[in-house]
């Protein structure tokens, strides 16, 4: 089952030049910023009241991320959906045709996720997040 939004990343080629639209201007908090290795990614973290907006910075030139900057410029990447079961979604969404991108992954923080292809979906890309301990 979904349960919310977890967050909406936007793409960016330099994080802090985009704080300043969305932490000066617009005014969303900070909780932090870091680098996912895993996904060649740095990341700013910005909570609201219904999720999180994550900036994504790619780290490396040859990333998934970088890539998609490259081709499509800043702007929307993905929109990630909290689930319960991340097995349980991706295969009730396998059994109706979707196609999900690779294996299921764990974050620093010990979150799993998965991405569903665009073309599954009506060009967004999905991130399925099952955070730790559920």
């Amino acid at each position: 089952m979904t349960t919310k939004i977890n967050h909406i990343a936007i793409v960016v080629e330099d994080i802090d030049q985009a704080l300043t639209v969305y932490r000066d201007a617009i005014g969303l908090p900070v909780e932090k910023i870091s680098e996912e290795p895993a996904e060649a990614v740095k990341v700013a973290y910005l909570p609201t009241a219904g999720g999180e907006v994550e900036l994504i910075q790619p780290t490396t030139a040859d990333s998934g991320v970088a890539k998609f900057l490259a081709k499509k410029g800043e702007g929307l990447h993905h929109l990630c959906l909290e689930v319960d079961s991340i097995e349980e979604t991706t295969r009730r969404m396998s059994d109706q045709g979707m196609q999900v991108l690779g294996e299921v992954r764990t974050n620093q923080r010990g979150d799993r996720y998965i991405f569903v292809h665009p073309k599954s979906a009506h060009g967004v890309l999905i991130e399925l997040y099952e955070p730790a301990g559920k």
